[in-house]
């Protein structure tokens, strides 16, 4: 048996058309989705990630601007221009691209974005109402994994869902968001003790942890379903996720590759939530 690969840059491909269709249609109504990305400093993955999210604004008629500022910048300055873009009615959308230098508190500037604009869904108004099950804007790379599952008919409903790694960013939302679906959920991180012992009973295994290769073919039982959320880059300069591909696509029922996988996806789900907030904010 070999898994069934779910290319996320199909589904994307399909969602942006959708999206693409939509704004139009708002277009017509007087309504220009817009997002505006701060970038602060000049770290070359970030700076990949924002061009990627210009790439895909300008596909899908998405306006959008960027707000480089330099490595120097204070966390006031910074402040400041997130207190001037949630005032402006044009902007719908406000991301500032993580992470951001050390002397600036990155949790001061997620809480204040206007949650109304936070296309991020990192703000604690929009968490709080994820975790009670509201309707928000919902984190970007666990909505995408969402929507990756659902494009390939998988039922969450009663499965057991095993998710490796607790940031804010892609962990903890993505137990909840799959908790909300009816899954049982299990959280495994750095300090897990028998952590085969656990990943073995997943039906449905998410791995993010930044490590390459960290999950290997013992640690996954026959027919689960892996997404592997890790990029990381290989002595030889490819990259790679946390899931040993080769090995693990011959256990598992579905599989997602890196790259071309969860990916495309995250820029995906930015755009969705910006349509929503010119949509709510119009």
């Amino acid at each position: 048996m070999s898994a069934e690969v779910i290319n996320g840059l199909e589904v994307a491909t399909k969602l942006r058309a959708e999206m693409k269709e939509k704004v139009a249609e708002l277009k017509k109504e007087g309504i220009i989705p817009h997002l505006t990305v701060i970038l602060v400093g000049d770290d070359p993955a970030s700076k990949s990630y924002v061009s990627g999210k210009e790439k895909a604004a300008k596909e899908i008629g998405i306006s959008s601007e960027v707000i480089r500022m330099n490595e120097k910048t204070t966390e006031q300055q910074l402040l400041d221009k997130i207190a001037e873009l949630n005032e402006n009615e044009n902007v719908h959308g406000i991301l500032v691209q993580l992470p951001l230098p050390s002397h600036i508190n990155e949790d001061k500037v997620i809480e204040a974005i206007d949650p109304t604009k936070d296309v991020d869904g990192f703000h604690p108004v929009n968490v709080g109402k994820m975790m009670l099950g509201q309707e928000t804007f919902l984190p970007c790379t666990p909505h995408g994994i969402i929507k990756l599952l659902e494009a390939k008919k998988i039922d969450l409903e009663g499965k057991h869902a095993v998710i490796i790694g607790r940031s804010n960013i892609v962990g903890k939302p993505m137990g909840q968001l799959l908790l909300n679906l009816n899954a049982t959920v299990t959280y495994c991180h750095s300090r897990t003790k028998n952590l085969q012992e656990m990943t073995n009973l997943a039906d449905i295994l998410i791995v993010a942890v930044g490590k390459a290769h960290f999950i290997n073919d013992s640690h996954v039982k026959d027919g689960a379903v892996v997404i592997d959320v890790g990029v990381n880059r290989i002595e030889d300069g490819t990259l790679t996720g946390d899931v040993n591909f080769d090995l693990v696509k011959e256990k598992a029922s579905f599989i997602t590759p890196v790259p071309r996988g969860v990916g495309p996806m995250t820029i995906t789900m930015l755009m969705d939530n910006t349509i929503k907030a010119a949509m709510r904010l119009s």
